[in-house]
């Protein structure tokens, strides 16, 4: 379970992931966190395992896919491991979203992971009206993608539409009241700490916490106009791309069943 494609960021360690091999003595399950306390990488397996205990029971897991994996690869090793668990059917597989990128993921999930909820992580809604409106549940999007007139009308299809909505990386207590206002379902950030204060604040009293914060940053930041967030979802797209293929020309998964594989 790791974030980055490389190493260097948050172990020191250099190389991508894909090049250097788990176990070993240059392996990636020696290495560990160069923050305090140290920690070494989670495995998917450990993790599931901690989702199942009976204290976390209540507990979701957002799964961000990245697009450097082979997905066919990826979604059988998670199934194999989802599907030893206890009464994993219905105590696990309902807990588990997977955040996918790019259209090539979303074709693989419903192949081999069909019993999970799918999302969309994107920085577009053109993108993800395009080519994931109707095989997911769930958007997870930028907030500068959310912050616009466009990000409205997309904000207020999403909810006659039934699909829930989650928005990222919201740091600062101004653009968190604002994601309120939004009426987002879930608001992913970096110092949770903060979010959690502030909710507890709204709690206590909503209108006047969200009197505090006004909105004209909306108008006044760079990074939310037209030109800047174009370019951006333009960028996004050719990384995506590049690492992974075409949006629109893609291998389809092999008929291949769970069933059959199980057996």
């Amino acid at each position: 379970m790791f974030h980055d494609p490389a190493l260097e960021r948050t172990t020191g360690c250099k190389g991508l992931i894909r090049e250097r091999k788990w176990y070993g003595d240059d392996g990636m399950e020696h290495l560990l966190t160069i923050k305090e306390p140290r920690q070494s990488i989670p495995t998917f397996a450990e993790t599931v395992a901690l989702l199942m205990k009976p204290e976390n029971q209540h507990v979701k897991f957002n799964v961000d896919v990245k697009v450097q994996n082979d997905p066919d690869r990826l979604f059988l090793l998670m199934h194999d491991i989802i599907s030893v668990q206890p009464d994993w059917e219905t105590k696990l597989a309902p807990r588990i979203l997977l955040g996918l990128w790019h259209p090539r993921f979303v074709a693989f999930a419903k192949a081999r992971l069909p019993y999970c909820r799918r999302s969309h992580i994107g920085v577009s809604t053109a993108l993800a009206r395009k080519y994931f409106w109707n095989d997911v549940e769930v958007f997870s999007m930028s907030f500068a993608s959310l912050a616009s007139a466009d990000g409205s009308g997309f904000r207020e299809e999403c909810k006659a539409a039934g699909k829930r909505l989650m928005v990222w990386t919201v740091n600062k207590p101004e653009h968190m009241m604002e994601a309120v206002r939004w009426g987002v379902d879930v608001v992913i950030t970096d110092v949770t700490q903060k979010w959690l204060e502030l909710r507890g604040a709204l709690q206590v009293d909503y209108d006047t916490m969200l009197s505090r914060y006004g909105r004209l940053f909306l108008w006044t930041t760079w990074q939310f106009y037209f030109p800047v967030t174009s370019s951006w979802e333009r960028l996004t797209r050719m990384y995506l791309e590049s690492a992974a293929g075409p949006f629109d020309h893609f291998v389809l998964p092999e008929p291949t069943t769970i069933t059959s594989r199980i057996a």
